[in-house]
């Protein structure tokens, strides 16, 4: 049977997200003291427990937001109440009880499925003296937490472990120390190919992802800013399994006028880190923006195979021919992004839910790309060939040239299903190497691997050591 989701719901502000991270031991979740800080529904794998079983993070239910997504965070919260197993209803127990618990209440007796009430923020014992207040509302089973110091937990992973027996969970053994990465403990399926879904905001990220997974999974709103969490969505495709990684939008740093939105932009920034593509998402009607470049720029900074998809492309010159249309946008492309180095292009409609094949069969080709890396021998064949035809420029300072030695490749294939090849070179002097003369190197790389969209990265060792 396939694991159990446990859903956790509640008012807004009461630590539903700092419990989600505690059950889930990653700091995925963004938890702030504003209300509504969570929108979408993230899920990732329970850990430390003795069950499989799905988490499911809502937004707060009954949240009066100052933005209009009141009614779609309820929404949302409904969609995974109506298809969890178990439910943890979390309550501030420092707060009196309020009518919206009452309401939630009554909607989860409703819903015939497990409560587990969690009592929140019980820093100390005292506040275990709440109980009575929350008694009333009817649920047999509770525990008092703490999530920000740890207090009950283990309680509450006791409780997990009796409910998911009873549903008949499949059993996993005491957890042995995760590998991490960015100082987040990494649950990934390592067989899928993980896809960061990134781009300015109102671009058409959630709309995109929406539209693959032919689901409303994801808050889609006018609204810039929608989506604050990089939201870990598993996807199977065929038989090739991805996770979408939705992300905030990334305004420009000096437009971030909040702490949550700081906080967004660097889970993004991770998100681009953690990724093995990154789907860039531009929107056409907007044409290519300097956000869209800085956006880039990063992603070519982390060095990350990187897909452009150019959205809402059936609002780009609608009266044009499409070739013209598709040649301009190319044109547009190769002109501003050049830094990402010949970028596959993928033209899509999220909202007509068209071409959106052909993000995929980019992203195979850019598998197969890195099957097809040159080995030493070919590399130095290349190199040498390459600097027959043009000779490094001579440099009049000292009156000398680069000179190439050898050249080896360095490929780490353990954390990424599209590994990055770094190309290591020995010359004479690495200050001889003007950053012309290594784009002309590594343009011959390509042209030789054929690794469109792929980064060709160089690293320079240098028989004289770079005064300082």
């Amino acid at each position: 049977m396939s694991a159990p989701t446990i859903a956790i719901v509640g008012h807004p502000n009461v630590g539903k997200s700092a419990i989600f991270n505690c059950l889930v031991a990653r700091k995925i979740a963004i938890v702030h003291d504003q209300p509504g800080v969570t929108r979408d529904r993230l899920s990732a794998p329970l850990r430390n427990a003795g069950y499989e079983a799905l988490v499911v993070d809502t937004g707060g239910i009954g949240a009066t937001l100052d933005d209009g997504f009141s009614s779609q965070v309820a929404a949302e919260a409904d969609i995974a109440m109506a298809s969890a197993d178990m439910i943890l209803f979390v309550c501030d127990c420092r707060e009196h009880l309020t009518p919206i618990d009452r309401d939630i209440a009554v909607r989860l007796h409703r819903s015939k499925v497990p409560v587990l009430l969690v009592l929140n923020k019980a820093d100390t014992p005292k506040q275990e003296l709440t109980l009575g207040e929350f008694a009333g509302m009817g649920f047999s089973q509770y525990v008092f937490t703490s999530a920000a110091h740890g207090r009950g937990l283990d309680h509450l992973l006791e409780l997990l472990n009796a409910h998911l027996g009873k549903l008949g969970a499949t059993p996993v053994p005491p957890p042995a120390d995760a590998a991490t990465q960015d100082g987040v403990p990494d649950a990934t399926d390592d067989s899928a190919i993980r896809m960061a879904v990134v781009g300015r905001p109102n671009a058409g990220k959630s709309s995109l992802i929406n539209a693959i997974l032919c689901d409303r999974r994801t808050i889609v709103s006018e609204v810039a800013g929608t989506t604050r969490d990089a939201v870990d969505i598993p996807y199977t495709r065929g038989e090739d399994c991805y996770v979408l990684i939705d992300t905030a939008g990334m305004r420009p740093r000096s437009r971030r006028d909040t702490s949550v939105e700081v906080f967004s932009a660097m889970r993004s920034e991770r998100a681009i880190r953690r990724s093995d593509v990154c789907l860039l998402v531009i929107d056409c009607a907007a044409g290519i923006t300097h956000q869209d470049r800085r956006i880039a720029a990063s992603i070519a900074e982390e060095k990350k195979p990187c897909i452009v998809v150019l959205n809402k492309f059936d609002l780009y010159c609608p009266g044009a021919p499409l070739k013209a249309r598709r040649d301009e946008m190319h044109r547009l492309v190769q002109e501003q992004l050049f830094f990402l180095e010949s970028p596959p292009l993928a033209i899509v409609s999220a909202k007509e839910g068209s071409g959106l094949g052909a993000i995929f069969t980019a992203i195979k080709k850019l598998e197969e790309s890195t099957k097809h890396i040159p080995g030493t021998g070919e590399l130095n064949r290349i190199l040498q060939r390459a600097m027959l035809t043009n000779p490094p420029p001579m440099v009049r300072a000292n009156g000398r040239s680069l000179k190439l030695y050898y050249a080896t490749v360095a490929l780490n294939e353990k954390y990424t299903r599209l590994p990055v090849p770094t190309y290591v070179l020995f010359v004479n002097d690495k200050r001889l190497l003007s950053d012309n003369y290594a784009q002309y190197l590594r343009s011959a790389i390509r042209a030789h691997a054929g690794a469109t969209g792929v980064p060709i990265v160089l690293s320079i060792r240098s028989r004289v050591r770079a005064s300082s």
